[in-house]
C-alpha cells in the first residue's frame, strides 16, 4: 500500500503536509522504518536538552515527543474503530490542552524511548492485522472522512514533520 494509492477524499486536507512528508512511500515499510529512524534520533537526545525550547511560547523537546507519542496513539484508536466499521463520529482532540497535562517536564529519555516503542509496535501489530478492506474502510473523525490507510499515513508523515522538527529547530 503506497502513499499514491491515497485519494485527497481520504482525509482532511489539514493533514497534506504530513502526507508529503513521506514521498510514495509502502505504508508497513514506513512504519518499521520509521521506528528505527526515530530511536536512532532519540539515542542522541541527552537527557539534559528535554528542557529546551528553540522559541518562547513552543513546546520543549519533551513536550514534542509526548505529543508525537500521544497523536500517535489517538490515530491507532481511531484506526481500530474505522476499521472495525464504527460509524460513529470521532471527536477530534485539542493537542494544546494534552501537553500541559502530559508529565513531560519529568520524563527521561529513556522513558520517551520505551513507551514509543510500545506504541509503535502496538502500531505495526495493529496495521498488520488488518486486510485490504479493512484498510479502505472509511469513518469520521474531527468532522472529516478519513480511511484507515490514510490515518497510518499520516501516523508515519506526524512523525517524519515533528522529526524535521527536532532536527533543525531543538537539535542543529
Amino acid at each position: 500500500m503506497l502513499v499514491s494509492d491515497l485519494s485527497i477524499s481520504e482525509y482532511n486536507p489539514f493533514y497534506q503536509t504530513y502526507i508529503n512528508a513521506l514521498g510514495n512511500v509502502d505504508l508497513m515499510n514506513e512504519l518499521v522504518q520509521g521506528k528505527k529512524d526515530f530511536l536512532m534520533l532519540l539515542e542522541q537526545i541527552p537527557n539534559s536538552k528535554l528542557p529546551f525550547s528553540y522559541a518562547e511560547g513552543k513546546w520543549t523537546l519533551a513536550e514534542a515527543l509526548v505529543h508525537m507519542i500521544d497523536t500517535e496513539r489517538i490515530f491507532q484508536y481511531r484506526s481500530l474503530r474505522f476499521a472495525r466499521n464504527d460509524k460513529t463520529d470521532l471527536a477530534g482532540f485539542e493537542q494544546d490542552e494534552y501537553v500541559p497535562n502530559s508529565n513531560a517536564k519529568n520524563r527521561a529519555i529513556k522513558d520517551l524511548m520505551e513507551e514509543y516503542s510500545s506504541v509503535r509496535d502496538a502500531t505495526l501489530t495493529l496495521f498488520k492485522s488488518f486486510n485490504e478492506e479493512m484498510l479502505k474502510r472509511m469513518g469520521k473523525a474531527n468532522g472529516f472522512p478519513m480511511s484507515v490507510r490514510a490515518m497510518g499515513f499520516i501516523i508515519n508523515g506526524h512523525q517524519a514533520h515533528h522529526m524535521k522538527i527536532i532536527k533543525e529547530r531543538y537539535l542543529p
